[in-house]
């Protein structure tokens, strides 16, 4: 499942530069998540960096791409590769 931003987001900036498949960008009002990219860090961390550094908590999983470790790992595969 990726994980998208709330509009609790309060744009501080901490997230976008931890995330290691780029999948994090600014929108019009606040940071956004790339669904296609977002893995929730399966195959770099164990747990998902922009939510371990996010201090306002607005970071859940997005119920509208809801996804399996397995799927995630693949997903990560298919970027890497390029």
């Amino acid at each position: 499942m990726a994980l998208m931003i709330t509009d609790e987001c309060i744009n501080c900036d901490v997230c976008e530069p931890e995330c290691p498949n780029e999948a994090i960008s600014p929108g019009e009002e606040i940071y956004e998540i790339d669904p296609g990219k977002c893995t929730e860090c399966v195959g770099h961390y164990d747990t998902p960096q922009c939510v371990e550094v996010c201090p306002v908590d607005c970071i859940p999983k997005d119920p509208d791409h809801v996804e399996s470790e397995d799927q995630l790992m693949q997903k990560y595969q298919k970027l890497v590769q390029g």
